[in-house]
């Protein structure tokens, strides 16, 4: 066998002069195609690149703003914002923003027109929307963010954001001169969309087949039976008044509260009265109604228009589905037919004397029973609020009356979107 030996200049490793050229030319275009660094002409002190989170947010990530937010942007409540000067006139800035668990690479551009004028913007983020959607527990996240000038490198600067869980909605920010009431964000958390909620109409329309979901099409009568079938799904639920809202939040700035998602109130059966609200508020949206949150600084309760023209407006008080448990009252059923007079003693005072004996002689059955406790129930939690509704009228018509907000979930759905 007749080996081959190779020349000393083509041993392993080495280069041929082909090889040299064509490395050459890859190197010469990489450089050409990324912004040029180290060359030194303008001097990071004097550009001051500066990256912080915004004042009112204090450091705070909060998904449930991001998210609501996204098809109209609040540029005041920017998660980050960035300054600099401008070395020259008409500078152009192209700030990176590095890619984490909670965001795609941002590229954002801008020209500095004036030279030594001091320059501030909030970048648009490229968010990663179901990461948002997913993130149940607190997290440091960490942005890197790099400025560029003319395509020179100029500086880098790291921050630290605390990203709070979805469910944690602030209801108000503070700064040192400035206080933003931002519980339209309840809005956010009204998801009509659900899909839980078909199911829900069909288990309504088993129950009373002569129920017409039709929205403002058959007057103001079918509105409340609307109003009221969905009261009755909650009761047979056994939807209950459950309060979570304290969180982790670390912040003095802000004001929060955790608010439960449409599926979790519904597997849980349990809900305070913003929660409850949201509910609500997100079955009647899907059948045509338009929903309304009042909400005070220690309460939230539902109202509805009563007509498509927003003439008149109902009240319903949603934690009084707390007050009966009907599938406890079901389940308690003695075998033939009669309830442990403990269960009777719970509920007998939502009932009339004539229906009380009704049951009793056997003439009115447990469906009965319930549509009588459900009616009645009904009607207080229509009632319950008139009197501090019409005591803070005023203030929900007043733009400036700080914790009190009129939420007309249909206009609010212009830019705040929901959480689904």
């Amino acid at each position: 066998m007749v080996r081959l030996h190779q020349p000393e200049s083509r041993a392993r490793g080495a280069l041929t002069p082909l090889c040299m050229v064509l490395a050459w030319t890859l190197l010469t275009l990489a450089t050409a195609c990324h912004p040029k660094a180290g060359r030194g002409e303008f001097d990071p002190r004097k550009v001051a690149f500066t990256a912080r989170s915004s004042t009112l947010l204090d450091g705070q990530l909060y998904p449930s703003l991001i998210l609501a937010t996204s098809q109209a942007e609040v540029p005041e409540l920017a998660p980050l914002s960035v300054s600099l000067v401008a070395p020259r006139d008409n500078a152009v800035l192209r700030l990176v923003i590095d890619s984490s668990a909670l965001n795609y690479v941002t590229i954002f551009q801008e020209i500095l027109p004036h030279r030594g004028e001091t320059y501030t913007f909030t970048p648009s983020v490229k968010w990663k929307y179901d990461a948002l959607k997913g993130l149940r527990q607190p997290r440091p996240l960490d942005l890197t963010l790099t400025c560029y000038i003319n395509d020179e490198q100029v500086d880098i600067k790291n921050l630290r954001l605390n990203a709070r869980p979805v469910n944690e909605c602030p209801l108000s920010l503070r700064s040192p001169d400035t206080l933003v009431d931002t519980r339209w964000l309840f809005a956010a958390y009204v998801n009509e969309d659900h899909p839980y909620i078909q199911q829900i109409l069909t288990d309504m329309v088993e129950r009373d087949p002569s129920l017409r979901l039709s929205g403002y099409q058959n007057g103001t009568r079918n509105v409340e039976e609307q109003v009221y079938a969905v009261w009755r799904y909650a009761l047979e639920r056994g939807i209950t008044y459950a309060s979570i809202s304290c969180t982790s939040n670390p912040s003095t700035n802000a004001n929060v509260q955790h608010i439960r998602f449409f599926d979790e109130i519904y597997r849980s059966r349990q809900a305070n009265c913003i929660d409850a609200c949201v509910f609500f508020a997100s079955i009647l949206r899907k059948i045509g109604l338009k929903p309304v949150i009042f909400v005070e600084p220690c309460h939230a309760y539902l109202g509805y228009y009563t007509d498509k023209n927003r003439r008149d407006v109902a009240l319903l008080e949603t934690t009084i589905t707390s007050w009966a448990n009907l599938p406890e009252l079901e389940r308690s059923l003695n075998d033939d037919g009669t309830l442990p007079q403990e269960q009777l003693d719970k509920v007998s005072k939502y009932l009339s004397e004539r229906q009380l004996r009704e049951w009793h002689e056997g003439r009115l059955g447990l469906e009965g029973l319930k549509d009588a406790i459900a009616r009645s129930l009904f009607s207080k939690a229509m009632e319950y609020d008139r009197e501090t509704y019409n005591t803070n009228r005023q203030h929900f018509a007043d733009s400036t009356a700080i914790g009190f907000q009129q939420l007309d979930i249909e206009q609010l759905r212009q830019r705040v979107q929901p959480i689904n």
